[in-house]
């Protein structure tokens, strides 16, 4: 997703009066409704782009929803774009883009409806199913999306409210989900100078600033992966600097930082932790799900076989790591989940 390093402008109204409008602020906006009147009659989203003059022909995630809205067949796990059109605002002109009016983010739903902040591992799995099979359907036709992370950008305006369900009804149905926000999307022959990817999940490549393709997805994917099933991210994401986040991504991964990045190590923001070197991406694993306060409804077993996928993905040189096809193809996302379910969940 896209993320603004500056901070962003509040104000205690709904919308600003046009003629107290601010940088960074946001104001009624006029969209004619012929621009994208829906044929079916539907809802749809309109997501208003931050105007660019100088590169308005240059709009990435225009380029990459086209192309997959192109393709045969068309991924059902990737937003689809219906219309978009052009929008003169007090900033210069925007690109808008009409797209399939979709539902909370996974967040949203686990507030609502999950109170000890975790998902039951048949709607993790189902979810990191049908997102690696976007990704996947992104890296066929050579696409990264950039800014893979468990959740949607945060918006200057209030969201829309969303009615929520009991966790029996979301356990009969599964939810459906979308890959969304393609405004760090790249191609290979387009490969962007930095990535704004929450420093968290960011890969390795992009700290360093190496050669960067769309295998900087499949590092942010393994650490989604983690915090799907587990409630929580792999890494801190609290006050953490760059030089922190890459100690612990050695103390996790059982693969050694290529030389090529080792001698940037004193270069990058942040000192060195001081504290002991913590625990093993299996053995976090294992502590962070079986921490007997919240809910464990999978085997030891299971999530053995979990930590070995995540650190298929979670691997220094991207080259070594799995693709998403390989990983959705896995045999552990095709075992009866009902045969991995604790004892006390079985009964």
């Amino acid at each position: 997703m896209s993320q603004t390093e500056q901070c962003l402008y509040s104000s205690s109204i709904d919308a600003e009066p046009l003629h107290r409008y601010e940088k960074g602020g946001y104001h009624p906006t006029a969209l004619e409704i012929t621009k994208f009147r829906s044929r079916k009659g539907e809802y749809v989203a309109v997501k208003i782009c931050v105007s660019d003059n100088e590169n308005y022909d240059g709009n990435r995630e225009l380029r990459v929803l086209k192309q997959m809205a192109a393709t045969s067949p068309r991924c059902e796990h990737i937003v689809r774009l219906l219309d978009d059109f052009d929008l003169e605002g007090a900033n210069g002109r925007h690109k808008c883009l009409v797209i399939e009016l979709i539902g909370p983010s996974i967040p949203e739903m686990i507030t609502a409806r999950f109170h000890d902040g975790r998902l039951p591992g048949k709607v993790a799995k189902a979810i990191a199913k049908q997102a690696l099979s976007g990704l996947d359907a992104l890296h066929q036709q050579k696409i990264a999306h950039g800014a893979l992370e468990y959740g949607v950008p945060e918006y200057i305006v209030r969201p829309a409210s969303f009615q929520t369900h009991p966790p029996s009804r979301l356990l009969s149905a599964l939810p459906e989900i979308r890959l969304v926000d393609f405004g760090e999307s790249f191609s290979q022959t387009h490969v962007p100078p930095i990535l704004h990817t929450p420093l968290a999940l960011r890969a390795p490549e992009v700290i360093f600033k190496d050669k960067l393709d769309h295998r900087v997805d499949l590092w942010s994917m393994g650490c989604m992966l983690f915090e799907l099933f587990v409630g929580q991210p792999p890494f801190d994401s609290f006050l953490i600097t760059p030089r922190m986040l890459v100690d612990q991504m050695q103390e996790m991964t059982s693969h050694a930082l290529p030389g090529r990045w080792k001698d940037l190590l004193t270069t990058l923001e942040g000192q060195s932790s001081t504290e002991t070197p913590g625990p093993g991406l299996q053995q976090w694993l294992d502590e962070m799900y079986f921490d007997g306060e919240r809910k464990a409804d999978l085997t030891r077993e299971y999530i053995r076989r979990l930590g070995e996928i995540i650190e298929m993905l979670l691997r220094f040189e991207p080259s070594s790591r799995a693709s998403a096809g390989e990983v959705l193809h896995d045999a552990w996302f095709d075992a009866s989940l009902s045969t991995q379910l604790s004892a006390k969940e079985s009964d």
